[in-house]
């Protein structure tokens, strides 16, 4: 496994954990730190889900070009165009198109570009002191990072639009009642029940999650006729898989199915 400088790679069983590791500044994603993440989640090797947390008291607190001596400098903004084009958003693309599940378990703050990689996870846990944190108002500047396309999917214009606009902080209990996170958990419990789910993940059908979760964005933005065919062509290729196999002889031998992922 590469030796990264600004994150921990960890694999335990089928999990890769990947840890941002900046805890001297809340994990604040500098453009080495955004390109180390991308490359772990292409480097996934035999990896069946992914886990994503924050090293120390924080998730991420936004972007953080000060570490590479940009000029627009601002913790916890999107800052140039450059660096969102060629760093940032790719590597929300890839966190929200990794082929395995994505779990991420939001310790304290996620700020900014720290929401939005929050958000690109499939499954987001939270603990009970975490916030989710759009203040880009407050600086003059705008939600980038696929933030706005994130929130007002998963939320609502209304509540996405309080978001952006206000700059409220939006508490885990607050998340989870809006929708916007899988689940609220007690801060001790986080890490257990985050690792618990990803394990139980790394179990199932891979196949079979990779084309739900192709199939989920194409429902976000396509139309009906293109979700008819989009899900035709995802069964024909898992009913054509070991897993599928082994699902059904599982059921018909009453026991639980031992999926490969393949």
């Amino acid at each position: 496994m590469a030796e990264y400088e600004t994150i921990l790679t960890e694999r335990t069983g089928g999990v890769l954990k990947i840890t941002l590791n900046r805890p001297d500044r809340l994990n604040a994603a500098s453009i080495e730190l955004a390109d180390e993440f991308t490359a772990a989640l292409y480097d996934l090797g035999d990896a069946r889900s992914v886990l994503i947390t924050g090293a120390g008291k924080g998730f991420c607190s936004g972007a953080d070009l000060a570490a590479r001596g940009e000029s627009s400098a601002i913790t916890g903004t999107g800052g140039s165009h450059r660096a969102l084009q060629n760093h940032y958003n790719p590597l929300i693309t890839q966190i929200m198109r990794c082929p395995v599940p994505v779990v991420t378990a939001v310790n304290g703050a996620a700020a900014g570009v720290g929401c939005s990689i929050a958000l690109a996870g499939d499954f987001v846990l939270a603990g009970r002191s975490a916030y989710f944190l759009q203040a880009f108002v407050n600086i003059g500047l705008v939600p980038d990072g696929g933030s706005t396309w994130l929130l007002a999917r998963a939320i609502g214009r209304a509540r996405a639009t309080r978001m952006m606009m206000l700059g409220e902080k939006i508490g885990a209990d607050q998340a989870e009642e809006w929708g916007l996170i899988y689940r609220a958990v007690d801060d001790a419990a986080l890490m257990d029940e985050a690792a618990g789910l990803a394990a139980r993940l790394a179990d199932g059908p891979t196949l079979s999650y990779s084309t739900m979760k192709a199939n989920i964005l194409t429902a976000l933005d396509g139309t009906l006729p293109q979700v008819f065919l989009a899900e035709a062509e995802g069964q024909r290729t898992a009913g054509a898989s070991a897993d599928a196999m082994e699902g059904a002889m599982a059921f018909l031998e009453k026991r639980k199915p031992r999926f490969q992922g393949r």
